[in-house]
């Protein structure tokens, strides 16, 4: 099949001819910026498209006659296309999960250290000649509550463990194996100091931390994010951060990615953003490359 890494990055590029080998199929590669209106120009004459977090609307991807699969890197493909409407196009969308457990696990910790010390403002206010030590919290015997006991969830609660943190989850199906104990929703999050979002996106999920929710959550808790946006009630979450309801976010998704200059979330002190990178260590992107060009090897 006639296959093409449709937006392959400067940072994936070295990685990508670093796993691509001389017994696979050939794939082009296209590394220079598009608009969503080009896609029926640049998958002309393609029956499998490899998407590194571009968006396929079903409108677009309707004008591409040949293409029959998309291989999306990652889990989250329901955050760029509507899997449902491009299944009637004929189009099969192809996920690759448990490539970067550890590596999102790593970033999640390191956002909870950060949001606990301030460390992100106090270097901003460095940088901008202002010596202002801030006061934060000890993690240690503080209660970590995952919602989500998936791979990343499960690969949180070891590490967090670690350090002296009292781990608790709520996953929506039974899980014999935890590695932490199981509670209710409501008893993780009104007892937890902070919160780590790890479920997967789908129409029972989407909206899952709303303002009720957000409500139960114990006051100055930190709630930290790299799962998907659309989980989050958005203008709830912006509220409970004005209130100091939620002490602090550690974000690495949004709704709309990438995240405008200009989002009022830029300009809060008690939020820390990062770019849609916990998954990118190189590790990661070795493997998820690699079961990227083996499904294609498969079809």
């Amino acid at each position: 099949m006639k296959s093409i890494f449709i937006d392959c990055n400067h940072q994936l590029e070295p990685v990508w001819h670093r796993v691509h080998g001389p017994d696979d199929p050939p794939i082009a590669v296209n590394t220079a910026p598009f608009k969503s209106e080009d896609l029926p120009r640049l998958l002309d004459g393609y029956d499998v498209v490899l998407d590194d977090h571009s968006y396929m609307p079903t409108p677009m991807i309707a004008q591409c006659k040949s293409l029959k699969h998309i291989v999306f890197l990652g889990t989250g493909a329901a955050s760029y296309m509507n899997i449902a409407e491009l299944k009637a196009l004929g189009v099969t969308v192809h996920i690759i999960k448990g490539y970067g457990d550890t590596a999102v696990a790593e970033h999640t910790i390191a956002l909870m250290f950060d949001c606990a010390r301030d460390i992100a403002k106090m270097d901003r206010t460095l940088r901008a000649g202002t010596w202002k030590p801030l006061e934060g919290m000890q993690l240690r015997g503080k209660t970590l509550g995952i919602i989500g006991l998936g791979g990343i969830g499960s690969e949180t609660a070891r590490i967090a463990k670690g350090i002296g943190m009292k781990v608790i989850a709520y996953n929506r199906t039974r899980r014999d194996d935890a590695p932490a104990p199981l509670v209710d929703l409501d008893m993780l999050l009104a007892t937890s100091d902070v919160i780590s979002l790890n479920l997967v996106l789908n129409d029972d999920t989407r909206g899952f931390i709303n303002a009720e929710r957000i409500a139960r959550m114990k006051p100055g808790v930190i709630l930290v994010n790299t799962a998907r946006g659309a989980l989050i009630d958005e203008t709830a979450m912006l509220e409970a951060l004005r209130s100091g309801h939620i002490r602090q976010a550690g974000l690495d998704v949004f709704h709309n990615e990438p995240l405008k200059p200009d989002h009022l979330l830029t300009r809060m002190d008690n939020v820390t953003l990062s770019a849609h990178a916990a998954f990118r260590t190189l590790e990661a992107s070795m493997t998820l490359l690699r079961r990227a060009i083996d499904i294609v090897k498969s079809l």
